[in-house]
């Protein structure tokens, strides 16, 4: 089996293939449930200035004795900080939070394209890029003419797109987009939150075949279509389960069946980039 435990990105840096989604932990639960997902070998922990625990986030690495630059840290501009006079302040008061000097990735949370200003906070994360606050940038719920866009007016390709993706809605043309243009897909609610697929036939005799858990199945799905999962969970066998997902292969009837499994209205909620703001 090749080995898919680490991405390289188009800018030269990696990411391990599977991260863990940080919303909505805050507080000092919210902190022992990251400490927890590093114990348990998570390497990338996904945040954003909206989920409002970026110091929660930093805390957590600093308790966990794992050195700073094997973890990291990712966060997203949100859309009242497009400008981008204000976009490179959020990204200096994003690193202030975390109490690092660098940002490892930062995003930009949605397009919220009725305000038109996404290009400016793109242009905000090419700079910061260059000047060395952030070392990998990328964005969040773009959909191919947004991406198109900031490309052409800036000459730089995201690493990354982070887009809701799970079986219910698996993102076949946004998924294609990105191979196309050399970005990573990144996965948000992968499993599909309180609507996981867990009883659905396909994962649940996946799941009886290789002798592992649905929401393994999941996941490993995600990793076999090269897409980075944030799979968050406070429980710590279920964040040492959601990390285990490389002893076994699906066939290929069998990812099919599991991608089969989409719907034309599968997203979670409103989330059309085209309409959904999120300031």
């Amino acid at each position: 089996m090749a080995d898919t435990t680490a991405y390289e990105l188009n800018d030269g840096t990696t990411l391990p293939a599977i991260g863990f989604g940080t919303y909505p932990l805050t507080g000092e639960d919210g902190i022992q449930a990251m400490v927890s997902a590093l114990e348990a070998g998570y390497r990338l922990l996904d945040s954003a200035v909206n989920y409002g625990n970026e110091t929660e986030v930093g805390e957590a690495v600093r308790r966990s004795g794992v050195p700073r630059d094997e973890v990291a840290l990712t966060t997203k501009i949100p859309g009242r900080f497009h400008a981008k006079d204000l976009a490179l302040q959020s990204l200096r008061d994003s690193a202030k939070r975390f109490g690092v000097d660098r940002l490892d990735v930062a995003l930009i949370h949605w397009p919220n394209p009725s305000q038109d200003l996404y290009a400016q906070a793109w242009q905000a994360l090419v700079e910061a890029q260059r000047d060395g606050l952030v070392r990998t940038i990328g964005v969040s719920n773009f959909t191919g003419a947004h991406l198109r866009r900031i490309i052409d007016e800036s000459g730089v390709t995201p690493a990354v797109n982070q887009i809701e993706l799970h079986p219910y809605f698996p993102q076949e043309q946004m998924r294609a987009v990105h191979e196309e243009l050399g970005i990573r897909t990144q996965a948000w609610s992968p499993m599909g939150k309180r609507e996981a697929p867990f009883d659905e036939p396909p994962v649940a005799d996946a799941a009886a075949a290789h002798g592992v858990t649905p929401g393994q199945v999941i996941l490993r799905w995600h990793v076999q279509l090269g897409s980075l999962p944030l799979p968050k969970s406070a429980t710590p066998q279920r964040q040492r389960d959601n990390l285990d997902v490389f002893g076994f292969e699906l066939t290929e009837a069998e990812m099919a069946a599991i991608t089969a499994l989409g719907r034309p209205d599968g997203r979670l909620f409103g989330g059309d980039p085209d309409t959904h703001e999120e300031m």
